[in-house]
């Protein structure tokens, strides 16, 4: 017989008072000392605590993918958050953008594979949302599967005005896969979407 799932936990914002949220730096993200109390699960509150969080706007990732042929299509961009990677600073990447205020996730994953891939999606299937970092970042990523027709896909895209420079990729799903167990897909986007393929290709690849 199968465990029960946990309950869901009994505390909520309201259990939490925000003393002080106080700005380091803002930039093209933001930096923030956050001062706070929070109760207990032994009983009472605890002493004040002290967090730096960076905040940033909410984010899209879209694995595109094209059932009828079995690829998937990745950009290739550099990161500057991987600068110090022994191996390379530009990474094979799902296409990603962030969700300006008051904007549907739905709409930026459809731009955002225009821009990218210079792909037009068809049905998008939501898969996950999720804290990349939550011990330290706000960011909250909605992850899409994006159905499409690969043909024609490639080159390089990007917007000018964004100093990106991306080159798109069209793989094989088995050459994808290969990449992914040897390290080069090593992003949490990839990660989490390449396990959800792997799960549901099959009944994607029978809806042809």
């Amino acid at each position: 017989m199968d465990e029960p799932l946990l309950p869901p936990t009994s505390f909520t914002a309201a259990d939490v008072e925000r003393l002080d949220d106080e700005c380091l730096y803002q930039g093209f993200f933001r930096l923030e000392r956050r001062r706070l109390r929070h109760r207990l699960f032994g009983g009472g509150w605890s002493a004040e605590v002290v967090r730096e969080v960076h905040v940033r706007h909410d984010a899209v990732g879209v694995l595109l993918y094209d059932p009828e042929r079995d690829n998937v299509v990745l950009v290739e961009q550099l990161r500057a958050g991987a600068l110090d990677d022994p191996a390379s600073p530009w990474k094979l990447e799902i296409v990603a953008g962030l969700i300006e205020p008051g904007e549907d996730p739905v709409d930026v994953a459809r731009r955002e594979s225009i821009e990218e891939a210079g792909c037009k999606v068809g049905e998008l299937i939501e898969l996950h949302s999720y804290y990349p970092s939550p011990g330290a970042c706000n960011e909250r990523v909605t992850l899409y599967c994006g159905l499409v027709d690969s043909r024609g896909l490639g080159g390089i895209h990007g917007l000018d005005e964004e100093h990106e420079d991306i080159q798109v990729h069209v793989l094989g799903f088995p050459k994808a896969w290969e990449l992914l167990e040897a390290g080069r897909l090593d992003n949490a986007m990839c990660l989490i979407a390449f396990h959800w393929l792997v799960r549901e290709r099959a009944s994607l690849r029978a809806r042809r």
